[in-house]
């Protein structure tokens, strides 16, 4: 069967997107025969770049993964107006301090010192989720990877819970792509972007909920990015990571690591300016993983 191909631009974190090189092919697809439909134009913000994306269940079908618009802008306060300048003294009132201040003896007294007000503390997040044997149970923002010191959520703190809707776009809202997802048991899916405290990379986490812990593995060993050579994931024998190298320094490189632990599937997309450091993904990947395995 011809492969039809599909074009996703990568996403815009600091730096000038690299323009797209080639297009991602679907590969693996046991079903027939039309080709998959264009992926429409996303929002400005998105995930990284359109993958291909092969889900191999027997008769089932293999579907163009496109990068997902789950993204909410975070606003930040508006700046206090700045104090307006005290009026200029008369000339009467600055004769009448000066006479003042010749007559009176000088004194040491002590100049009042401002008190910061204390900072109001965080709202505790009202989140909770367990997990034993695998098995997670509660809400499954619970298990998403915490955003590190400094770090800018885009969106809530606490991440967001996928629609349906927001599922299929990861995978371009290909026709069937829900009945492929619950034939694995599918049961929801969380998500999380944020920016890291340098400023230098956008990371996004996005858990899949399965039916078991072999459901949940398979479907991460069928779901590849068609367009990109696997590496392996430093501590996660089960992990694959993707690169994509930017062809100038300037412009945006990206990298996603594809694992499972338990019932949950998880993907980590990261966007950094110039060549991605695979270390960074070996690392999230795996505190990631030690998440959903303890539960925090």
């Amino acid at each position: 069967m011809p492969e039809p191909e599909n074009e996703g631009a990568a996403a815009g974190p600091p730096a000038p997107v690299e323009p797209a090189a080639g297009e991602p092919t679907v590969a693996g697809a046991t079903t027939p025969d039309a080709a998959a439909p264009p992926v429409p134009e996303q929002a400005p913000r998105r995930l990284p770049r359109a993958v291909g994306v092969a889900l191999a269940t027997a008769g089932l079908l293999a579907v163009t993964a496109a990068s997902a618009a789950v993204t909410v802008a975070v606003g930040k306060p508006d700046a206090r107006p700045a104090a307006a300048a005290a009026p200029a003294p008369s000339k009467a009132t600055a004769s009448a301090s000066a006479g003042a201040a010749a007559s009176a003896t000088p004194s040491a007294a002590p100049v009042p010192m401002p008190t910061a007000a204390p900072a109001e503390p965080a709202p505790a997040s009202t989140v909770k989720g367990t997990v034993s044997g695998g098995k997670h149970e509660g809400d499954l923002r619970y298990f998403l990877l915490p955003i590190p010191a400094g770090g800018e959520s885009y969106g809530p703190v606490d991440g967001m819970a996928m629609s349906d809707d927001d599922v299929a776009e990861i995978f371009g809202k290909q026709d069937g792509i829900m009945d492929i997802l619950k034939s694995y048991g599918y049961k929801g899916g969380a998500n999380r972007m944020y920016r890291t405290a340098d400023g230098k990379a956008e990371v996004t986490v996005t858990l899949l909920k399965f039916g078991s812990t072999a459901m949940a593995s398979d479907f991460a060993k069928s779901y590849k990015i068609k367009s990109l050579d696997p590496f392996d994931i430093d501590g996660d024998s089960g992990g694959r990571g993707y690169l994509k190298a930017p062809k100038q320094q300037a412009y945006t490189g990206s990298m996603s690591g594809i694992s499972s632990q338990g019932d949950v599937q998880y993907t980590i997309d990261v966007d950094v300016k110039g060549t991605p450091d695979k270390a960074l993904l070996n690392e999230l990947m795996k505190r990631q993983r030690e998440w959903l395995t303890t539960g925090g």
